[in-house]
Formats: structure tokens, C-alpha cells, sequence
């Protein structure tokens, strides 16, 4: 029995872990479940995996917290420095589920403590990347990725000779405006934007999809993750979402990883490494899909692609703002405060205005994050008083 600490509980990732564990109730002891304030699922799921400890990051939920649990075992916290707390309880697995830069500090005390993480959420490798893996190395920790493509890449990839791979190819789905002009983009709404055609997601990750920030954010968590050039990492949109990143050899061999668009099977992958364990997914039917097909990207409509790469390439701080700032401008699309084109506008005009030194440290990775939000803050103001006062004119 191992024992798994979950840091986001009650997100799409946290859920599908917990659907997992919650089959196999002899395979997985679970030490601390997280979430920012949704009680109500918290409790629940602390209840049915009789949990050790729940804990809200909003503290204004801990009493309520407290009276859902009322007459169990279950020891409840809130509070940021108690999500951090539950990291360091000693689990054999933790699972990175928060979105946010705020997931930071808890998966970097789990790094600490030398066990598995599971890493679901992207700002350890794109923000703190080179912090993240120093901390990996000396704590000797054992990191594995959750994201499909690059859980896929990592079942695919000859980590011992590594110079044997010519090229990592990752898959896109190509979101739901794959096929629309920049002129019909202008006009999405958030509901459209959150409408993925193959995954269900959260509205974050579901925006970042259709404007393919999520995969250049996955480029940069690539870059860190296995040994080859930048330029040896290519993206392809591929709709069907079946085959979900490739790894050429230099002999010309294409290994794939396929199956259902469905996030338990990269996550059940991980909590049985190195071995497997069994999910409800029913077999790919190869015959029903018929057809897979594949196309390339078009960085003219998705400028996200060519921000993030040249990030990458420019390293130091620039994923760390970009991050950041995509995170400012996807809030403020969601809250309809700009248009659906202005997010990556205004991650562009942050990273131009905006050039720290290379965060060297959590606290400055932080840092960098900080003003960056503020800066992106400001370039939603100034997109949203033109657009107010273009519907005025």
C-alpha cells in the first residue's frame, strides 16, 4: 500500500485521481486531500477515502469545513501555509493538481521530501522550471508527468540514451477555433472558448486550448523534461486526440502512445509506476475511429506558439512571465473584460516591457510572477477602457 497526498482534490484532476484510488482502496492510503474552498466536494471525498487530513487554502472555509466533518477522524486546516503543510506529511505519492502559481510552494515541499510527485500543473516546469528540477536532484525526488502528452512522451522516451532521439513530436487536438479565421475570432465567447471538442477540462486549461497556450506551455514543460534540443521538439495538431505525443529515433523509428482522450489514463500510469493498473476506459476501438489525421499548426492565427517558443529559447524569466501573464489575460477574458484575440495581445506587451534577471531562487520565481500579474493587470485596463470606449463611440 502506498500512501498519496492530493493538492487540488476537487479539480478535474483531483476528481479523476480520486475516481482511481477510490477503485483499488487496498493499493492507496491517502494522508491529505487539498482544495481552495469547495467544502462541500472536500469533505466528501475525505469521508469515502477516510482521509487524515482536509485542508481549504480560503481559511474564511475552514469552519465550514470543520462542521462537514463533524464526528469523523479527519483532522481539517486552512490557510496557505497549511496546503504546504499537507505537502510535507510524507506521502509516498503527492499529486501537483493546483492550478495557479500558488501550487508552487506545495509541490516544491514535496520536492523536499524525496518521495513521488505527480506533476498535473504547469507552473513548476514553465515558471520555476530550473528551480524545480535542482530541487528534484538534490532531494531525489522522482518526478512524473500527468499531462497526456507528455506522460505519453515519457512511456515512449529511451531515457538511457537519450541521444538516440532525433525528435519529440507533440500532439494538439487544435481546440475548438481550429478551423476559424482570425476575423471570426474576434468574436468568441468565453462559453464557446470553454467548449473543447475532445477533453472536459476546466475553464482555465479549456481557454488556454483554443488559443494553444496550454501547448506551448507543454513546449516549455518538454524542453524540461527530456534531453533534446529545442528545436528537436515539434507540435502537430492531430483532432482526433487519440495518439497523444510521439518520440523519433534516429534510425527512423515513430513510437506513439494512443488512447481515449481521457486524463485517468496518464494519471493511472503514474500512481503504478513502473507498473500498471487497471482503468474503467474500454479498449480503443481502432476500427470506430476509422481515420487519424494531422496537420500544421498556424502560428499566424495562434500566436501563442511563436511567444512561447521564443520564451523558451530566451529562458531566464521570460516563461515565467509569459505565464503569468496568461493567467492576468485569461481571467479577464473569462470575465469578459477583453476580447478572446487580447490574450495573447496582452501577453506579448508584458513580455516586451517587462525583463528581470533569471529568477534564481522559489522566492524570485515568485517575485517575477508578481509584477508580472501586475503589469498584465494594467494592459487589461488599457485593452478594456479602449474597448469600452470603442462600444461607447
Amino acid at each position: 500500500m502506498k500512501t498519496i497526498t492530493i493538492l487540488g482534490a476537487t479539480g478535474s484532476i483531483g476528481t479523476s485521481t480520486l475516481d482511481l484510488i477510490e477503485r483499488e482502496p487496498e493499493r492507496f492510503e491517502v494522508l491529505a486531500l487539498t482544495a481552495n474552498c469547495d467544502v462541500a466536494r472536500l469533505a466528501a471525498a475525505a469521508i469515502r477515502t477516510r482521509a487524515k487530513r482536509a485542508v481549504v487554502a480560503d481559511e474564511g472555509c475552514l469552519a465550514d469545513l470543520r462542521s462537514a466533518l463533524a464526528g469523523t477522524d479527519i483532522k481539517c486546516a486552512g490557510g496557505r501555509a497549511a496546503v504546504i503543510e499537507a505537502a510535507t506529511m510524507g506521502a509516498d505519492i503527492t499529486m501537483g493538481a493546483i492550478v495557479g502559481c500558488i501550487g508552487l510552494e506545495p509541490v516544491m515541499a514535496a520536492i523536499q521530501g524525496g518521495k513521488t510527485v505527480i506533476l498535473a500543473n504547469k507552473e513548476p516546469l514553465v515558471s520555476a522550471g530550473d528551480v524545480v528540477l535542482a530541487a528534484a536532484a538534490k532531494y531525489g525526488a522522482t518526478l512524473l508527468p500527468a499531462d497526456s502528452e507528455h506522460n505519453a512522451i515519457f512511456q515512449c522516451f529511451d531515457a538511457a540514451r537519450p541521444e538516440r532521439v532525433r525528435r519529440i513530436i507533440l500532439t494538439c487536438s487544435g481546440g475548438p477555433f481550429r478551423t476559424w479565421s482570425t476575423a471570426e475570432m474576434r468574436s468568441v465567447t468565453p462559453e464557446q472558448a470553454v467548449a473543447h471538442p475532445n477533453w472536459s477540462m476546466g475553464a482555465k486549461i479549456s481557454v488556454d486550448s483554443a488559443t494553444l497556450f496550454n501547448k506551448g506551455l507543454e513546449l516549455i514543460e518538454a524542453a524540461r523534461l527530456f534531453p533534446v534540443p529545442h528545436d528537436s521538439i515539434e507540435i502537430v495538431i492531430h483532432p482526433q486526440s487519440v495518439i497523444h505525443s510521439l518520440v523519433d529515433y534516429v534510425d527512423g523509428s515513430v513510437l506513439a502512445q494512443m488512447g481515449p482522450p481521457d486524463m485517468r489514463t496518464p494519471i493511472a500510469h503514474c500512481l503504478a509506476w513502473p507498473d500498471r493498473m487497471a482503468t474503467p476506459m474500454a479498449p480503443l476501438d481502432l476500427v470506430a475511429i476509422g481515420r487519424l489525421d494531422f496537420e500544421a499548426p498556424d502560428p499566424e492565427r495562434f500566436p501563442a506558439l511563436r511567444l512561447t517558443r521564443e520564451a523558451l529559447n530566451m529562458g531566464g524569466a521570460r516563461p515565467a512571465i509569459l505565464n503569468a501573464a496568461n493567467e492576468i489575460a485569461v481571467a479577464a477574458f473569462l470575465a469578459r473584460e477583453i476580447g478572446f484575440l487580447e490574450i495573447a495581445a496582452i501577453v506579448d506587451d508584458t513580455l516586451s516591457v517587462y525583463h528581470p534577471a533569471a529568477p534564481g531562487t522559489l522566492g524570485d520565481v515568485l517575485a517575477v510572477d508578481a509584477e508580472a500579474r501586475s503589469i498584465a493587470r494594467r494592459q487589461v485596463g488599457y485593452r478594456n477602457g479602449a474597448l469600452m470606449k470603442d462600444s461607447v463611440v
